[in-house]
């Protein structure tokens, strides 16, 4: 074999690899990539992962079900519900629902005819006001009254739905749809499955939830949520959405109240207390950094804030040589200029005022000192002595 064909073979090799390559990726790119956590291939992952047990002699038939916990009680999570800050509509809109989810359960139980009862509802409002906590607390209700079999939230949004080749979204989606079963699926940003163009496949993902709603009425929740005004065109956009979601629940943006509410628990759960006076200096930077709703965030923005304020901290302990306990857990006024880009002027301490000295109290012998020099009498003699006359007032009472 001469010279050129030794590099026409070596061309060949290459050629035949980049091949093999290239049909490796369009299968992936076709019907996705397998992911942990679901599918076939974490059946047979988990297969080897479960260790030889007597009775199936070291083989394993197939994945086995894993043991839920048991169902919480419902009033546990009535409770945890009125803990949450803010939220009044929602929480009495929950606790309706809740009321509702009983009793219809009920009638089924008895034997009685229902009226259609659909659990799917819309989130409509701004970003960081409670949607997705409330969702995967409406998971853990379901399941405690008995409605849904495992109580588990699966969050997605347009990225974990659509894909970007025919016949993959479908595809995509159920394997999403799969996971929720027995649970809630929650689609944020739901508006952005409306076909951004002829060719995108939003619809398709649309289509394949309305088909898994129906065909999963009974143990499959799908909570959908947005801005408002988005979310009303999404929804009226399809019939088949009109008739499946028609429990809207609107959250309003946090008060500064409540925002101040939302970091003093947050410094509760992380073992810190705010300094004399930081509180004022943490409210006027909330309400600085909340111009806009949507941009700040609610209680997603009272989080990033409690972040920064927490590096300041660690910034300003981490220049000292010791600090106590009590310093790991004092936030200061320092660490909040620090946290809104302000300079900090310590204060000067004040010299503390003495107070002034009372007169001291005459004592009877300084009384008889002052008296002899005076030339007047002292002791015994000047209680004896009579007082002098004024002759003159005298004969003037006698004119």
């Amino acid at each position: 074999m001469d010279k050129k064909d030794e590099i026409i073979l070596r061309q060949l090799d290459v050629i035949r690899s980049m091949s093999e390559n290239n049909l490796s990726r369009m299968n992936e790119d076709f019907w996705g990539a397998p992911k942990s956590g679901t599918g076939l291939n974490t059946a047979a992952k988990d297969d080897k992962k479960t260790p030889p047990t007597a009775t199936d002699g070291g083989e394993n038939a197939g994945k086995k079900e894993e043991e839920l916990p048991p169902p919480e009680k419902i009033e546990d999570l009535k409770e945890e519900l009125d803990s949450y800050i803010g939220l009044a509509e929602i929480k009495k809109e929950v606790n309706n629902l809740i009321n509702m989810a009983t009793v219809f359960k009920r009638r089924q139980e008895a034997g009685l005819p229902t009226t259609d009862f659909s659990l799917h509802m819309v989130f409509t409002g701004n970003p960081g006001t409670g949607k997705t906590m409330i969702a995967r607390l409406m998971a853990r209700i379901y399941r405690s009254l008995g409605i849904l079999s495992k109580g588990q939230l699966v969050e997605v949004d347009r990225s974990g739905l659509v894909a970007g080749y025919v016949g993959q979204t479908a595809i995509k989606t159920q394997q999403q749809i799969q996971k929720a079963i027995g649970g809630v699926l929650f689609i944020d940003e739901a508006y952005a499955l409306n076909g951004r163009s002829e060719n995108d496949f939003g619809q398709e993902a649309i289509d394949t939830i309305l088909k898994a709603m129906e065909d999963h009425r009974d143990d499959l929740v799908v909570i959908v949520a947005g801005y408002d005004e988005l979310m009303e065109k999404f929804i009226h956009s399809n019939p088949g959405l009109e008739s499946r979601f028609n429990r809207y629940l609107h959250f309003e943006d946090y008060t500064t109240d409540e925002m101040i509410g939302i970091f003093k628990l947050q410094c509760k759960k992380g073992c810190y207390q705010l300094a004399e006076g930081v509180e004022n200096e943490v409210r006027e930077f909330i309400e600085e950094s909340n111009d806009d709703g949507i941009t700040f965030g609610n209680a997603r923005g009272v989080r990033n804030i409690f972040e920064h304020i927490l590096t300041e901290q660690a910034n300003r302990l981490a220049a000292m040589d010791e600090f106590t306990k009590d310093d790991l857990m004092t936030i200061t006024q320092e660490d909040v200029y620090h946290a809104r880009g302000m300079e900090y002027d310590a204060p000067m301490p004040v010299p503390e005022e003495k107070p002034d000295e009372a007169p001291a109290e005459e004592t009877v012998e300084d009384a008889e000192t002052g008296a002899e020099e005076a030339g007047l009498p002292t002791g015994a003699a000047a209680e004896n002595e009579e007082p002098p006359v004024d002759e003159t007032s005298g004969d003037a009472e006698q004119e």
